[in-house]
């Protein structure tokens, strides 16, 4: 069980184009993978919603985790769980994109996120 092809919306994308703008974070997979993760912290449930992956950005599962893609997939299962979710793959799949897209929109609209450094801040205010 895996995710395959990570998809993007347009407004992921265009949220995107700002994030690295805003953090001179070049790679849209280091982006994506700390939206990931924003979300994921997050204790509720991300809104269910009809996600239209219609922009070009695309890239393969291992692209997204990077030699840590066994450890995001982990976590993206316990959390899944923890949420009482079924782990069947269409399941984890619309879990993954919910997470992914509600981590992106949360740091493009953060205004106090203006820089590499408040993107840094924003793990050691939780910890």
């Amino acid at each position: 069980m895996t995710i395959e092809t990570v998809r993007l919306t347009e407004k992921a994308k265009t949220y995107l184009v700002m994030l690295k703008r805003k953090t001179g974070i070049k790679n849209w997979n280091v982006l994506c993978r700390w939206a990931f993760c924003v979300s994921l912290n997050d204790p509720s449930k991300p809104p269910k919603e009809k996600l239209q992956t219609d922009s070009p950005i695309e890239m393969t599962w291992k692209v997204f985790g990077g030699k840590h893609a066994e450890l995001y997939f982990a976590l993206l299962l316990q959390r899944c769980k923890q949420d009482g979710f079924e782990l069947s793959p269409n399941t984890i799949n619309e879990q993954f994109k919910l997470h992914l897209h509600r981590g992106i929109a949360y740091l493009a609209t953060n205004s106090k996120l203006t820089n590499i450094s408040k993107l840094l801040g924003l793990i050691k205010n939780k910890s």
